[in-house]
């Protein structure tokens, strides 16, 4: 039974995590500065590396949540284009490196509002 717990632990954590919200907002509320704004998304992903960041297990950077997970959920809600407001992604280099010694978890995270 042990055996088990621990096996499923390990391939829960080597899949990673990857979560889209989103809300539709009114093209009457002010929340773009451009164009008719359809929705506000956020998403967010974990990612595992090993020695010291150096090999990605599972990827988690501004490229997979900006391009693969926040443009694709607003062109799948009928947007044109996305208004970045915030992103952020855990540091791997200088200092930070060391936390991840062995096997070191990373985020990343993007919110837009998704316009057409």
């Amino acid at each position: 039974m042990k055996k088990a717990v621990l096996t499923a632990l390990a391939a829960t954590l080597l899949l990673g995590c990857t979560s889209v919200s989103s809300t539709v907002v009114s093209g009457q509320d002010l929340v773009a500065q451009s164009g008719e704004p359809v929705a506000v998304i956020q998403a967010n992903a974990l990612g595992l590396t090993a020695l010291f960041h150096m090999v990605d297990l599972v990827k988690s950077d501004l490229d997979t949540v900006v391009n693969k997970m926040l443009v694709a959920e607003a062109k799948a809600m009928g947007a044109t284009k996305v208004e970045l407001k915030e992103a952020r992604t855990t540091p791997r280099d200088g200092l930070y490196a060391l936390t991840g010694l062995i096997i070191g978890v990373t985020s990343s995270s993007a919110v837009g509002v998704a316009v057409k």
